[in-house]
């Protein structure tokens, strides 16, 4: 059998059946689709702006045609790393301890699972210092990160000016809806006073009257703010000015805290904790000390996790949905990626759970 002749006829036949087909676009979807080239992106991303009967239609189509995503060509077009940043300043031990920054994260990671979008974590030891803020800055230099979450802010923090200054989109997490300092960032934030003067009420209804709290760092503005709470709803209630004293959140300090408290010449009958882990660890402190929980004294925690029902006895705590914190912060701050004007928004509202290391003084 003959060879075709280069470049006749037969050949151009035999290259056209032999080339790979031509890569599907984004336009061949929006098109197929009779939707916008944007819409068809949104859709595609996982991101809001178009109804869900839309995206299903899109990503229906995406899949018969077998398109796939150029991750560089979609960087290049619309400036975008498909991703988004967290920055912790804590020690990583306290990451495996405390259960608050776990639930937070799943809430986030179950929105981003929806799209194309990653979490990226770096964790930094010096929370106050140019850690962060070198962070930041390589971040949005590099490309690295579309926009970032700011949660534990401080007193007076630095980060906010400066992702002011960068332009660089960001949702604050807190417990004020002006603790940010400017009207263009947007918020998640919690009704932390609320929170407070329904436990404070409710250890006074128990017929306490020496209370005390045990606080995180005071350069944290929620904790500022918690501290502010109580101490003007107890004067309030006419409870005697109560004890508050710092603790950096691990169970050591909860512990050392507690013991302090405990040997005061009059000490306190109820203590209200920044977190489960010093609540619990407060538990183990005042059994080393011989005194009785709740018989003696009663412990309060703040954000409950499965930690307070697994302790002897089971801890008393405020109820907050954690998991959802952090899918509407994600939500949010996509949202502001994608053009939306920053905005506050409250978080849902949370509960205290009464256990059995609260009970009516001696």
């Amino acid at each position: 059998m003959n060879a075709p002749i280069p470049g006749g006829p037969e050949a151009r036949a035999e290259s056209r059946r032999s080339a790979p087909a031509r890569r599907p676009t984004l336009a061949d979807i929006a098109r197929r689709a009779g939707v916008s080239k944007g819409a068809a992106s949104h859709a595609l991303n996982g991101r809001p702006g178009v109804s869900e009967l839309t995206r299903q239609r899109v990503l229906a189509i995406a899949q018969q045609l077998g398109w796939s995503p150029n991750s560089a060509a979609r960087a290049l077009s619309v400036a975008r790393s498909d991703a988004i940043g967290l920055v912790l300043a804590r020690p990583a031990r306290m990451l495996g301890l405390e259960p608050f920054y776990m639930e937070f994260i799943s809430g986030i990671e179950a929105v981003l699972a929806e799209g194309s979008t990653s979490l990226l974590l770096k964790v930094v030891d010096a929370p106050g210092t140019g850690t962060e803020i070198d962070v930041y800055r390589r971040w949005w230099t590099g490309r690295r990160v579309d926009g970032v979450i700011v949660t534990d802010v401080r007193v007076h923090d630095r980060r906010l000016p400066l992702l002011s200054e960068l332009g660089m989109p960001a949702v604050v997490l807190g417990s004020d809806p002006g603790f940010a300092g400017a009207p263009s960032t947007a918020t998640v934030w919690t009704d932390d006073d609320t929170l407070v003067g329904t436990a404070v009420r409710y250890l006074v209804g128990l017929g306490h009257r020496r209370l005390a709290r045990v606080s995180g760092p005071g350069e944290l503005a929620h904790c500022a703010s918690r501290t502010e709470s109580f101490l003007r709803i107890t004067a309030e209630l006419g409870v005697p000015p109560p004890r508050v004293v710092e603790a950096d959140f691990s169970g050591e300090d909860g512990a050392r805290a507690t013991r302090q408290l405990l040997l005061h010449d009059r000490p306190p009958t109820a203590i209200m904790y920044e977190n489960d882990v010093m609540a619990v660890a407060a538990i183990g402190a005042a059994r080393e000390a011989g005194i009785s929980v709740p018989a003696e004294v009663s412990v309060l925690a703040w954000d409950d996790s499965p930690l307070c029902s697994l302790t002897h006895p089971t801890v008393s705590a405020v109820q907050r949905d954690i998991p959802g914190m952090g899918r509407q912060v994600a939500r949010l701050l996509l949202d502001v990626v994608d053009g939306a004007a920053p905005r506050a928004c409250l978080d849902s509202p949370g509960a205290l759970v009464p256990r059995g290391s609260t009970a009516p003084p001696r």
